[in-house]
């Protein structure tokens, strides 16, 4: 079998919910997971140690902020939330560097999106293409048939390179 591309990948998951954090450990055991609760906590990891990916919920944690932090420092991040669900923050999220959106909903196919974004990245591809595939229904049952209309411009540019 061949080797599974998250086997030992460092992720910093940051989410002030700690069931979540929880979920996330034990989606990801093939992965060193470090957890934090805060934004303090979360800026602190990112100032001292490396990680190969960011998974960051928006709301509670000033995610935003940290998604600013781990683009600057060339860390994938990958945006989570419940609340903040909206298109408006799906854009935001890809405009400001973020390789992924994930509703908390969809949480228990963690360990395929992250592969997703890490094959997309060792092939030179862009993250998004997958993110469409796999959550353009999802968007469509949420948002209705036609939540690309709201700027169609943006969605039809979203999974090219």
């Amino acid at each position: 079998m061949a080797e599974d591309i998250l086997e030992g990948k460092t992720i910093l998951v940051v989410d002030d919910e700690h069931d979540v954090l929880e979920t996330v450990e034990d989606l990801l055991p093939m992965c060193r997971v470090v957890t934090a609760a805060t934004f303090e906590r979360a800026r602190g990891q990112l100032e001292t140690r490396d990680f190969d990916l960011a998974l960051l919920d928006i709301m509670g944690v000033d995610g935003y902020n940290l998604l600013e932090r781990t683009v600057a420092k060339g860390i994938p991040a990958v945006m989570l939330t419940a609340h903040a669900l909206s298109l408006e923050n799906i854009k935001k999220s890809r405009n400001m560097g973020a390789d992924f959106f994930i509703p908390k909903e969809e949480i228990t196919h963690l360990p395929t999106f992250l592969r997703d974004i890490f094959e997309a990245r060792a092939r030179g591809k862009n993250p998004w293409t997958k993110w469409y595939e796999r959550l353009a229904s999802f968007c469509e049952k949420r948002f209705g048939s036609d939540w690309k209309d709201t700027d169609k411009a943006f969605w039809d540019r979203l999974t090219f390179h």
